[in-house]
């Protein structure tokens, strides 16, 4: 009876792990140029992604729900449900900005311009590199975004406005979606404003 309480443990066992996902390995780019990675994703023109999301300010707290779909040329289409209603919508195209309700600016920059610069982190131009503790620097005029240096995935990013204030961005939790890795963590700050988002799907594609 033992052995045969042995072998139907060892059978569980073996089966448990036979039905479970394999675990994904990120690719690791060390010796590959950076400019090489980044430009293989410049056929992506359009995300599309619903996610959970919380504003912050001050003290206060509001969590909703987002769908959104935005382009790399910054306009988009946002929509943020709470309990399930409608609780907010913004549409940007070619810089102009509409949202139903009314929001200030801050919150404005937030979910315009910091949403199109955290989602295409990979579209800054004329920058330079610098290599920094396990880090790759790009760095441009207007844009800091750090890389860890062996996946080529952004941990940090700063976007300085045109009044001088300053976007700071960080990532975690990086995920695969077909062959595209993405952080399915987002935090974006600007003043007293916090915005964190949470992907739960995200769609990536070209514009044909």
């Amino acid at each position: 009876m033992k052995v045969l309480s042995g072998l139907s443990l060892l059978s569980i066992i073996i089966l448990l792990f036979s039905c479970a996902a394999p675990r994904v390995e990120i690719p690791v780019y060390e010796g590959v140029d950076v400019r090489e990675v980044l430009n293989s994703k410049n056929s992506i023109s359009v995300i599309d992604t619903t996610f959970s999301i919380t504003f912050e300010k001050d003290e206060g707290e509001m969590r909703g729900e987002g769908v959104l779909n935005i382009s790399r040329n910054g306009d988009l289409n946002l929509r943020v449900y709470s309990l399930g209603f409608l609780a907010l919508e913004v549409t940007s195209e070619k810089g102009v900005i509409k949202s139903n309700p009314r929001i200030d600016k801050n919150k404005g920059r937030i979910l315009t311009e910091g949403l199109r610069d955290c989602l295409f982190w990979w579209d800054i131009e004329d920058y330079k590199i610098d290599e920094k503790e396990g880090m790759y620097l790009l760095k441009n005029l207007s844009r800091e975004i750090w890389l860890d240096r062996k996946t080529i995935l952004p941990v940090k990013q700063a976007v300085s406005l045109e009044d001088g204030r300053e976007l700071i961005i960080h990532y975690e939790g990086n995920e695969k979606i077909g062959d595209v890795w993405y952080p399915s963590r987002i935090k974006i700050d600007l003043l007293k404003y916090s915005v964190t988002l949470k992907i739960k799907d995200i769609l990536f594609s070209g514009s044909g």
